[in-house]
């Protein structure tokens, strides 16, 4: 699970001798050879590129199957891949996002493997259960165990809370507990601390935090006992007091407690960009981050969220599937592809090595987190967060998330001070009802069509 702005995909004009999405179609003839072909189409940068030539060069030594790869960055994967089922050139493996399936499912654009995969012995209770969850479907709710399976996760994405260590040292600040979430007044208060000047010129250049809200204000929203729906996502609720209370906490970050950037001044360098130069002090972190992050010149570790409640902490966990099309002229071949990437020890460590995921397998997990000398040092809060308290997006099991955007659409009067929190809540939350509302109707005509 990636944030667009932090890849730097490869093109898939870029790779491989410039292939493009016609490859898709493919006979699966194979080369002059004679050796059977799949596609395989994925996005992302170049360390995740590197990290499944290798992967993919051993699959082919294991079973002569040959594996042509098309990659695209974040931006661009979507669209490509609607482009091919547009025009029938389904790739025969290709990620697939968790709001998507429900809707490939009823197109019939993924194919059910689940006997496949109960066939081919793999020891799914040793795949994290919210990944293999995430890709199952019993035609009402998505997510639940004993749903057919449409794919296999490619990773479990746990989003977790890092600090400048280096940072908090020199200022005398002593180190956030590893296993304890800072209350949001001690948060604040330290974030406060950081917020300095520290070339004398007048101009705050050192920041506490610099939050994003469409990726930051889940933590707040759930620790503080808020939801976006309620539990069979039939009810919209973002009216609550709860919701209302953090969004405002989150827009005072800026304008009462002035311990991040704000708007303007992230308009000259974002939150991101200022975090990698060590200007900040506290900055989310994905697995996906960590090969670029272990080169940074500082030093740096993961805590828990701070709980905006003052209990328990709360982050979301995303994930990418690996799919078949239903259409493919290869389905034994593919599946074995799926479940080879997924699944198969050695893969998982090729991509695991590279830096841009934790293990899909519990026991590796448990071993690569407790690897002395880790980067970062408290990698057991990636699998806390699996394990323990993080949760979905609030649109990964929807039939869309049309619903859930319109929340960011008009909020940054909000972030700007001018709106409280509450009125907007309160104008935007008949708005996303309606739209969930088509989205549930969608769901069931899509599944009574079927």
């Amino acid at each position: 699970m990636k944030r667009n702005r932090l890849i730097a995909g490869a093109m898939c004009a870029a790779v491989a001798g410039a292939l493009t999405l016609t490859a898709c179609s493919d006979d699966g003839a194979g080369g002059d050879d004679g050796a059977k072909e799949i596609t395989f189409m994925f996005r992302g940068g170049p360390d995740e590129k590197a990290a499944y030539e290798a992967a993919i060069k051993k699959y082919t030594a294991d079973t002569g199957v040959k594996v042509k790869m098309i990659v695209t960055d974040a931006d661009q994967y979507a669209t490509k891949l609607q482009a091919a089922v547009a025009g029938n050139n389904v790739p025969d493996v290709f990620y697939i996002e968790q709001a998507t399936l429900q809707s490939y499912v009823s197109s019939g654009v993924l194919m059910d493997i689940t006997e496949q995969v109960d066939a081919s012995g793999v020891d799914l209770d040793n795949i994290w259960p919210y990944g293999v969850d995430s890709y199952r479907f019993d035609g009402t709710l998505q997510g639940t165990p004993g749903g057919k399976l449409y794919g296999l996760p490619k990773d479990v994405g746990p989003f977790s809370f890092g600090y400048n260590k280096t940072m908090l040292e020199a200022a005398g600040i002593p180190l956030p507990d590893k296993d304890v979430p800072l209350t949001w007044d001690d948060f604040v208060a330290i974030s406060k601390q950081l917020t300095v000047d520290t070339d004398g010129d007048g101009a705050v250049d050192q920041w506490g935090t610099g939050l994003n809200v469409q990726w930051n204000l889940q933590s707040m929203v759930w620790s503080n006992d808020g939801d976006w729906t309620n539990a069979d996502r039939t009810e919209v609720t973002v009216d609550s007091p709860e919701f209302a209370e953090a969004l405002q906490k989150f827009a005072d970050l800026t304008n009462v407690d002035k311990v991040t950037p704000s708007a303007s001044d992230a308009a000259t360098l974002d939150t991101y960009q200022r975090w990698m130069a060590g200007e900040i002090g506290f900055f989310p972190v994905g697995p996906w981050d960590v090969s670029v992050y272990n080169d940074l010149e500082f030093d740096y570790d993961l805590i828990p969220w701070p709980s905006l409640g003052g209990g328990e902490s709360a982050t979301w966990i995303g994930s990418l599937g690996i799919g078949v099309s239903a259409t493919t002229k290869h389905p034994e071949d593919a599946v074995k592809l799926v479940t080879y990437l997924s699944t198969d020890a050695d893969a998982q460590q090729t991509l695991v090595d590279a830096n841009i995921q934790i293990p899909n397998l519990i026991d590796m997990a448990e071993t690569w987190a407790a690897e002395e000398g880790a980067e970062p040092a408290n990698r057991q809060e990636f699998l806390d967060i699996v394990q323990d308290y993080g949760r979905a997006m609030p649109a990964a099991f929807t039939y869309g998330a049309e619903w859930y955007d319109e929340l960011w659409t008009n909020i940054q009067p909000v972030l700007d001070g001018k709106q409280t929190a509450a009125e907007y809540l309160a104008e935007e939350q008949p708005k996303m009802q309606t739209l969930l509302d088509e989205s549930n109707a969608t769901a069931e005509q899509a599944a009574a069509g079927s």
